[in-house]
Parts: C-alpha cells; sequence; structure tokens
C-alpha cells in the first residue's frame, strides 16, 4: 500500500471540499427513480456507476479513445447537461474547453469539480508554474480515493435517503481500490532500479511516478493542448540514448506521432527503442470490457509497465482479466 493511500484513508472530506461548485442541490424523491447525472470522462462515470448502483443513470461524455484536453460541448452534450440532476467533472483545467459552460451551469444545477476534493498539499505542479495543477489525480489510487469519496458525499446529498446505501458500496469500491493498490506496489518494485523510467506520449503519469517511485518523462505537458517542440524531442532522445533505456509508450486518447519521432531518432544514434505498449492515460478501454472500468484500466497500466520495463507480473493482470494482446505479449 503506498503512503499516500494510508494517509487518504484517515480522512474523509465534506461535500464542501468540492470547491464549492454545488449550487441549489436537487433532492431525489425516492418514487422519481434514479437521479440522471452526467459525467465528462470515462473514470468518473465508472465510478458513479460503482457507488451510486441502481440509483444513478450516468452519462459519460468521453468515450474510449477521447482527449479530455481537447473536448468541445456537441449540442447534445449541452440539452443532457442542463437536464441532468447533476454533473461531474475533473477540473484542475483538464476538460479546459467545458471550464466556461460548467461554469454557468453550476449557476442553476448540482456542478461538482471532482479533483478539487484532493487537497491542495496532495496536487503536483509543475515547478515553473506551481499554480497550475497536474489534473491526472486517477493515477494514483491514493488520489482517486479522494475523489471517490466526493463521489459518496454528491450523491448522499443529491439523495439523502440513500446516503447508507452509498456509504456501504463505497467501501466496498474501495476496498478493491486498496487491494489493487497492493498489487501495483508489488509487480512495480520487480522492475529494476535502472529501468524504473516512464517516457509517454504527454506528462499524464506523474502522479503514478509519484507514488510508486518511477521517473516519468512526458513529450508534450499536462494538457495535450501543448505541442512538443524539436528541442523537446531531441532531449529526449538523448535521454534514451544516454540512459539505454529500452521501452517507451504510446497512449490510447493521444497520438503516437511524437513518439515514433522517438524511436526514429533514437535508432539514428545507434539505439533501438522498443514501444512497450499502449497505455490508458486520459481515457479508458471499451465499455463492457474490464478495461472500460478505472479498476481495470489500471491494473492493465501497471501490468503492462512492469512486464514491458523488465520487471515480474501476470500477463493477466491482477484478477486475470485483462485481455489486451500487448499485456500477454
Amino acid at each position: 500500500m503506498t503512503a499516500s493511500f494510508r494517509g487518504a484513508l484517515a480522512l474523509r472530506l465534506s461535500l464542501l471540499a468540492l470547491a464549492g461548485v454545488l449550487s441549489g442541490p436537487v433532492m431525489a424523491d425516492e418514487d422519481e427513480g434514479p437521479l440522471q447525472l452526467v459525467a465528462t470522462t470515462a473514470m468518473i462515470a465508472d465510478v458513479l456507476r460503482e457507488v451510486g448502483g441502481e440509483r444513478v443513470e450516468v452519462q459519460g461524455l468521453m468515450g474510449p479513445g477521447v482527449d479530455p484536453h481537447l473536448y468541445r460541448q456537441t449540442r447534445h452534450d449541452v440539452t443532457a447537461m442542463t437536464r441532468a440532476d447533476g454533473v461531474f467533472w475533473n477540473g484542475l483545467n483538464l476538460e479546459a474547453q467545458l471550464r466556461n459552460f460548467l461554469s454557468r451551469l453550476a449557476e442553476r444545477t448540482p456542478v461538482f469539480a471532482l479533483g478539487e476534493a484532493v487537497p491542495v498539499e496532495q496536487r503536483l505542479a509543475d515547478e515553473a508554474y506551481p499554480d497550475q495543477p497536474d489534473p491526472h489525480v486517477w493515477m494514483d489510487p491514493g488520489r482517486w480515493q479522494w475523489v471517490v469519496e466526493g463521489i459518496r458525499d454528491a450523491l448522499a446529498d443529491l439523495a439523502p435517503d440513500h446516503a447508507q446505501e452509498f456509504e456501504a458500496r463505497t467501501e466496498a469500491y474501495l476496498a478493491e481500490l486498496e487491494a489493487l493498490d497492493g498489487y501495483a506496489a508489488e509487480v512495480l518494485d520487480s522492475v529494476p532500479a535502472s529501468s524504473r523510467v516512464l517516457v509517454t506520449a504527454h506528462d499524464a503519469f506523474g502522479y503514478f511516478g509519484n507514488a510508486y517511485e518511477f521517473e516519468v518523462m512526458g513529450i508534450q505537458g499536462f494538457s495535450t493542448e501543448s505541442e512538443a517542440g524539436l528541442a523537446r524531442i531531441e532531449s529526449l532522445v538523448d535521454v534514451l540514448v544516454d540512459r539505454r533505456i529500452g521501452a517507451i509508450f504510446i497512449e490510447s486518447s493521444v497520438s503516437d506521432r511524437n513518439v515514433q519521432a522517438l524511436v526514429e531518432g533514437a535508432a539514428a544514434e545507434g539505439w533501438t527503442v522498443e514501444i512497450g505498449g499502449e497505455l490508458f492515460s486520459d481515457a479508458m478501454g471499451s465499455a463492457a470490457t474490464y478495461e472500460g472500468t478505472w479498476l481495470g484500466m489500471f491494473d492493465h497500466n501497471v501490468t503492462l509497465i512492469a512486464r514491458a520495463l523488465g520487471g515480474e507480473a501476470p500477463a493477466g493482470g491482477r484478477l486475470g482479466r485483462l485481455s489486451r494482446e500487448e499485456v500477454s505479449e
């Protein structure tokens, strides 16, 4: 179990810790049926369903392969959000193109910025831009636990008659999350110290590296809106060659163009770098698959990274449920 997870378990957040973005909560009557909820990212939608159970119906806006940094709301999205009992988003500038719309929507509809449930002192940021936190909090189970509990509190506020049910489902989910965190710590610890370098398409794995003691290097910054300059590509090629890094990773929601440029650049310098596989960063796998859940996407990432960088992990992951071909190679 990571230190951040142990620390997070000791504290429960109130709904007010969700950045004060709730405006006039609508209490759901038991006879009115399940809460109609909208979530921006698939990760948040998945946890809403896990915690809410039959008491919620959740529409996720962003499916597999969708980049939340660049996503703009459609007319259908606007209709869904304005009719919802509650709208849930990550915040911390992840869904940058939705920020203004959601700020206006909060004047009439309960809107929850769940990433802001993570305490300020637990958020990471670029040293050059300390006021711009890394939004990828789902990459560490310890930080993600704050979000799960924030969802529990939000649902209890919207449907107080079912608060005990939400609490019980949350505790069961957190037990699975804790078990996965323990598995991750074990298999990632098997990666040799010299190989504990994670190079990806953009800087989405900072919390992951912080939790499991990996050095993380993204070609682009926190947001895929930023462009990777030639100087950045060249500097990373030098790192790959000088440190003899053997594998780097593409991401399901980001073009692999820059990653392929690193492979070609290293080859020109006489060093072979393999593509270690495709990681889930800002999006999950296909719906109705294990990798289409937060637990499954995290299991996939952990297992793939460990195996690609010289560690030991079962091909099927913690529960033997992984199905993606690159994990089993």
